[in-house]
């Protein structure tokens, strides 16, 4: 059977699964076609329903739990990596400046809602655009994501707030940024299979990290390798191989979800 995988080009994606991509685990009949898009086009393309195996954002769960299971490996969950927001110099975010954000649908998005939700105009620009935005006087301030946060001060900017440790402060949970979700139209069978390979391509990333140095460096945008390394130190971890009940908590706190089953059963 031939599934469609639709990741990010972001080296925690590619490192997590250089390994069932490239087969490098046995697949159990299964093969996959991986395609690549900004995490807005991903969402858009879950929300429409259109992805057989797809990264979201977390914040979205709400839009896609009728059609899509999530899986229990595979997120991007965790403390101390949530979304940056930067500015040229001082900013006052109690004001109802013009921020930036990397997608409508976006956790980063999510959480300035919930954090600041007087701040109303809000530009959506492609992640890796953002902080030229505000180094430019285009926008007041921007939300950084993936490897932005690394970069930021290369461009002089300066950090205003940070979304996670915020959302930490609030609720005592790690930060739910991106999850990978199954279509639940497909058999059951081939769910668990696709939640087992997903946590097993997983499994062997981190068991050997060089086997996808050459997948990662192919789609990493041009990343200096200390960035690559820091990206992938910091969103790939525990919560990658398994949610657990902890980050199904945090998964549930961010979206809102109460007793609906969102898991692969």
């Amino acid at each position: 059977m031939r599934l469609r995988l639709d990741i990010s080009p972001c080296p925690n994606d590619t490192f997590m699964f250089d390994a069932l991509a490239g087969g490098r685990i046995d697949l159990r009949g299964l093969t996959f076609e991986t395609g690549f898009e900004d995490i807005e086009q991903l969402n858009r393309r879950a929300v429409a329903g259109e992805a057989d195996v797809c990264k979201i954002s977390c914040a979205i769960l709400p839009l896609t739990t009728d059609r899509y299971a999530l899986l229990h490996g595979g997120a991007a969950l965790g403390r101390g990596n949530g979304p940056l927001v930067v500015a040229r110099g001082e900013v006052d975010l109690s004001q109802p400046l013009r921020v930036a954000v990397p997608g409508l649908h976006t956790t980063a998005n999510s959480l300035m809602n919930r954090l600041y939700p007087h701040i109303t105009n809000k530009p959506c620009l492609l992640f890796s655009e953002i902080a030229d935005a505000v180094a430019r006087g285009e926008v007041d301030a921007g939300v950084l994501i993936h490897e932005g946060r690394f970069t930021f001060a290369d461009r002089g900017l300066r950090l205003a707030a940070d979304l996670g440790a915020e959302w930490e402060r609030r609720t005592g949970l790690p930060l739910p940024l991106g999850a990978i979700v199954v279509r639940r139209s497909l058999l059951v069978e081939v769910q668990r299979t696709v939640d087992e390979l997903v946590r097993e391509s997983v499994l062997y990333a981190r068991a050997h990290p060089e086997a996808s140095a050459e997948f990662v460096r192919t789609h990493a945008q041009e990343l200096s390798q200390s960035v690559t390394r820091q990206h992938i130190a910091m969103f790939v971890n525990e919560f990658s191989v398994a949610v657990g009940p902890e980050g199904e908590r945090a998964i549930r706190e961010l979206t809102g979800l109460a007793g609906e089953r969102i898991f692969v059963a």
